[in-house]
């Protein structure tokens, strides 16, 4: 896929443009705690802003049962379980019956959204409510440390869980386990996964592997299907080809609180930061701007990248970039593998956000 040629953008502002391989952010563990919320995408989606595709109506049927879930989860945990990072006090039992809903469904079907609706929709103080990615859950634990965590997410009426991680064995059990503790605490549960490697070439959703994997724990789910086409993909244009070199380097400097680095310099940066701080690697960004974007050298660094590209899109932080397209990230190889939901959810995302970028990169008007 060629560059554009039409009209060069914007001439440089004189300001020079940030850059992410000069920050090392530190991320203390009450921050971890603090921003287990909903990420900036997802403020202001309800259930009453995800549009059911009339074709699928698992998805009409996803968001009744998840509005009748929210509305059950009235009252207080059980279990005397830790407000916030200090402090205990005591709940009544928390009522019988499944406590937790698991979302089934491919990439881009609006799972998080829904998810995120069901945080918002729980009648509890945002103290109380802890949303975050299965990512995010083990750093947590990492921080804190596991008693600690139990301690300090016993005491919240729902934990919502996106894109828990079934590659992982050990990070699964260790999850599970900690599950199983709120459970007793009567700590309410949602969750959407990826795939176990290996299963992803049979056209199946995780459902199976999901319950299997958390043994235990799957007679407290509820498994809510939700079958669709990646609504990123329903009624868009195509993803914007990328941009000269000059292009990207002139709307960088032209755009408030932009970055501007080379593709490799990034790759190399991010090997040195660990993912969990990649959020406030992103924190204040304008856009990003990428010059040279390639494929991938090696899965390591493409599953860096996969990171960094959720907690972009969590921001809706623009990217405009110079290289090759997007979808030319990850080798046949890596497409066919093990973790070929997360690059192509990758590509979904990066895709959405260099729309967003594009118009960066239009000339000014008169």
């Amino acid at each position: 896929m060629s560059s554009p040629s039409a009209a060069p953008g914007p001439a440089p502002s004189g300001s020079a443009p940030l850059s992410l391989c000069a920050r090392e952010p530190h991320v203390p563990a009450e921050r971890l705690v603090a921003e287990m919320v909903p990420p900036p995408r997802f403020d202001s989606v309800r259930f009453g802003t995800y549009v059911p595709d009339p074709a699928q109506p698992s998805q009409r049927e996803a968001v009744r049962v998840l509005e009748d879930f929210a509305a059950g989860l009235g009252g207080r945990p059980a279990g005397g379980g830790r407000r916030g990072l200090f402090g205990f006090g005591r709940a009544p039992k928390a009522p019988a019956g499944p406590r937790g809903v698991y979302l089934d469904g491919g990439y881009g079907v609006g799972k998080t959204h829904l998810l995120a609706s069901l945080w918002h929709a729980a009648p509890a103080e945002p103290s109380r409510k802890a949303f975050g990615t299965f990512v995010e859950l083990t750093n947590l634990v990492g921080a804190l440390g596991f008693q600690q965590t139990v301690r300090t997410l016993s005491g919240h009426a729902l934990l919502c869980i996106d894109e828990f991680e079934l590659d992982d064995p050990g990070d699964t059990v260790l999850v599970s386990t900690l599950l199983s503790r709120l459970v007793e605490a009567g700590v309410a549960l949602a969750a959407t996964s990826n795939t176990l490697p290996g299963k992803l070439g049979e056209g199946r959703f995780a459902a199976a592997d999901f319950l299997r994997e958390i043994q235990g724990l799957s007679a407290h789910f509820r498994t809510l299907r939700i079958d669709g086409e990646d609504y990123r993909h329903r009624g868009l244009p195509e993803a914007p080809a990328p941009f000269t070199e000059e292009r990207v380097t002139a709307a960088a400097h032209a755009t408030e609180g932009a970055s501007l680095d080379a593709f490799d310099a990034l790759l190399d940066h991010l090997a040195k930061v660990h993912p969990s701080r990649y959020g406030a690697l992103t924190d204040g960004l304008g856009a990003v701007c990428l010059t040279g974007v390639r494929p991938v050298p090696d899965q390591s660094t493409a599953l860096r990248l996969v990171v960094l590209a959720d907690r972009l899109y969590d921001r809706e932080v623009p990217v405009l970039a110079s290289g090759v397209p997007f979808d030319r990230l990850f080798s046949e190889d890596m497409l066919e593998g093990g973790y070929r939901k997360k690059y192509f959810r990758a590509i979904s995302r990066l895709t959405a956000l260099a729309r967003d970028g594009a118009r960066l990169a239009e000339p000014p008007r008169d």
